[in-house]
């Protein structure tokens, strides 16, 4: 996880004693909505799961019909799981058909291909990155996993701290948006294929794009620290353009079943 306040200042990772857990991002995040942190605070995960293709999460069975549903139904069904994972859920008699696992496990309902897509998704694969079907649990690239255990966090928020854009923009006050950080990588000028950064000259590249100051030297660079660092500059940089708040394609059914990636238009 990283930080910036507002400014120019350089992003800072925040590193606490142990590292950090799911529970404990949970905690942070309750923390901030009771203090009422005026914070923008992006989740690389995606809220909820395809929708509009198919006119439901699961079609062919019953499911909720919008995400708040979804992720009691993730969480609900998850309780046993320790450190919010979610292998009962994946592993479900009646919901593991829609995924694809490991061991060459694809459920008859996966869709075949690169699987099912939210609309966003389709949106982002049409401006030069390469979003992965949250029914995909199989390979470096699948969010799948992190978005149903991102889901469960989201759940027990319990409203602490509003969700975009399933939930109105405060008037102040924490906010939670999705982010994915290839998107933050294109606007600093980095291209497809090469936007993980592993070095201290080439993230300070990238964040002067965002008008950001040098960061503090890491102890090591591994892309997961840069993505995040590198991201929250960007989302400071851009926070303020309204065409971000209001994209294209984004109706008020999305809204409340997709949601939507901050920062496609």
């Amino acid at each position: 996880m990283a930080w910036c306040a507002p400014g120019n200042g350089p992003p800072a990772l925040l590193s606490p004693e142990g590292g950090w857990s799911r529970g404990s991002i949970l905690e942070w995040l309750i923390a901030h909505g009771v203090t009422g942190s005026n914070i923008l605070i992006g989740l690389d995960l995606s809220p909820a799961l395809p929708f509009d293709d198919a006119g439901g999460y699961f079609p062919g069975v019953e499911a909720p019909e919008h995400a708040r549903g979804l992720w009691a139904l993730v969480d609900n069904l998850c309780v046993a799981d320790l450190h919010l994972g979610v292998t009962s859920f994946v592993d479900h008699a009646k919901y593991s058909r829609y995924f694809r696992r490991h061991g060459g496990r694809e459920g008859a309902a996966f869709g075949g291909g690169a699987g099912r897509m939210r609309v966003v998704e389709h949106r982002q694969r049409g401006s030069g990155v390469s979003p992965v079907s949250c029914f995909n649990l199989v390979g470096a690239a699948q969010v799948g996993k992190s978005s149903l255990t991102g889901m469960r966090v989201l759940n027990r928020l319990s409203s602490a701290v509003p969700v975009w854009p399933f939930d109105p923009l405060p008037d102040s006050g924490p906010v939670i948006v999705e982010i994915y950080t290839s998107i933050a990588a294109r606007a600093a000028g980095l291209r497809k294929g090469l936007s993980k950064i592993r070095d201290a000259a080439s993230l300070d590249t990238a964040l002067a794009a965002f008008g950001s100051e040098p960061h503090a030297a890491l102890p090591r660079y591994t892309d997961h620290a840069t993505d995040a660092i590198l991201t929250a500059a960007w989302l400071r940089h851009v926070h303020s353009d309204p065409t971000l708040w209001t994209p294209e394609g984004l109706t008020p059914q999305i809204a409340q079943t997709e949601g939507w990636t901050f920062g496609v238009r």
